[in-house]
């Protein structure tokens, strides 16, 4: 039989545990917890087993029917925890879970804010930031480890300090804890000991919207930008996803990228060679709080092959006719089962286009696609430029 339970919040130790822990077989906790004390003499701890999350899964999935074992883990074992995960690999019946206070509830609590305000996110042994969570609700709770604070500002790039308000949790329950308002985004790591534990709370100061962002919402320079209508257009046609990785070549003015975070939480690579354009870019994403992108500045072809990162999404809008050329390398690029969205305006790039992927056998589909706006009561015709579309599927390689 395993039991689960948390020590909640402080020092790493059994003293939040209101229960007997005698009975037990074997106590596993991590390697951190202090068990010599004058509590626990050394002699006491024999049956105490430190083990890391790994070592642990496999003696409680090997012993959880020979003996009766005591799980220890930080924080509450139902939230962001080992614990939860060891639960579903051994049978219910054999497995008995006691929850603690957690990190976000300790905090929570101490600043007077509901939970129903709060995201969570954990960012502790991770490098992926779940977007679906992150700056969607007033608040979001961040569980962090000593690299959290650098990724949270490479994320939060094109961030003013005035665009959000961060709590800092640090050493939550010991002796010497501090909650107190930082700068997130000028933070000096050195300043504490950062792989002492600690968490963040950060309070969004803008608005977030879902809807589609009208064509003067974008900083652009004149004709650089997809309209509304085919932007949403294309954006339903590239099938996204959240979390995502959309790469968008010839970004013109960024909209078709911001629309992309906005409205469906991928993470973007904007790619475009003009230093007007550029600068626009630059405006919009931080116009729209847009989190977790990067632009390059030059020939999008040139950056195909140093960046190590995958896209499992392709939205060609622009780039040229070298860009094009590049079709081929670019589908290689592509994450299995990703696609590749070109929209295009002329004769003369729809026919290299075609040329191209023909040559390089890669199959596509082509969608025409015109739109008319009616103006007035129906007595202006303002009919839009044909726009052709293809879509390219990437099918699983072996």
């Amino acid at each position: 039989m395993v039991t689960i339970a948390g020590n909640g919040m402080g020092d790493y130790n059994f003293s939040n545990l209101d229960f007997d822990i005698s009975k037990f077989d074997k106590i596993i906790c991590d390697p951190n917890f202090l068990t010599e004390s004058a509590e626990h003499k050394k002699e006491e701890t024999k049956n105490i087993l430190k083990l890391k999350y790994k070592e642990a899964k496999e003696y409680l999935l090997e012993n959880y029917e020979k003996e009766e074992i005591l799980y220890v883990v930080t924080g509450s074992p139902l939230f962001f925890s080992a614990g939860t995960i060891i639960a579903k690999n051994l049978p219910k019946s054999s497995v008995k879970i006691i929850n603690n206070t957690s990190s976000k509830n300790y905090l929570l609590e101490r600043v007077f804010i509901s939970e129903l305000e709060v995201d969570c996110v954990s960012l502790h042994g991770r490098i992926e930031l779940d977007l679906k969570n992150f700056l969607q609700n007033r608040y979001t709770f961040v569980l962090c480890d000593k690299e959290s604070i650098k990724r949270l500002k490479e994320k939060l790039f094109y961030f003013e300090s005035s665009d959000i308000t961060t709590t800092l949790g640090y050493k939550l329950g010991f002796i010497d804890e501090r909650i107190e308002e930082i700068d997130l985004l000028n933070f000096d790591e050195n300043s504490i000991d950062i792989t002492a534990p600690y968490v963040l709370l950060i309070k969004r100061n803008f608005e977030n919207s879902s809807t589609i962002s009208e064509d003067c919402e974008f900083e652009t320079e004149r004709g650089m930008i997809t309209k509304k209508y085919k932007r949403a257009l294309s954006l339903q046609n590239l099938d996204l996803e959240p979390n995502q990785l959309l790469w968008d070549i010839g970004a013109g003015s960024g909209s078709c990228a911001i629309e992309a975070y906005k409205r469906y939480k991928v993470k973007t690579t904007l790619f475009e060679k003009n230093e007007t354009r550029v600068e626009f870019i630059k405006e919009n994403l931080k116009k729209h709080h847009v989190v977790e992108t990067k632009l390059f500045v030059g020939e999008a072809q040139e950056f195909f092959d140093k960046l190590q990162e995958i896209p499992q999404r392709i939205f060609l809008g622009g780039g040229g006719v070298e860009v094009i050329k590049q079709l081929p390398k670019l589908y290689k690029k592509l994450d299995n089962r990703g696609i590749i969205l070109i929209n295009a305006i002329t004769l003369k790039h729809l026919n290299l286009m075609l040329t191209v992927l023909n040559e390089a056998k890669i199959e596509y589909e082509i969608h025409s696609i015109s739109l008319t706006t009616y103006k007035g009561k129906l007595d202006l015709v303002e009919p839009e430029r044909q726009l052709f579309q293809i879509k390219i599927y990437k099918i699983e390689e072996e």
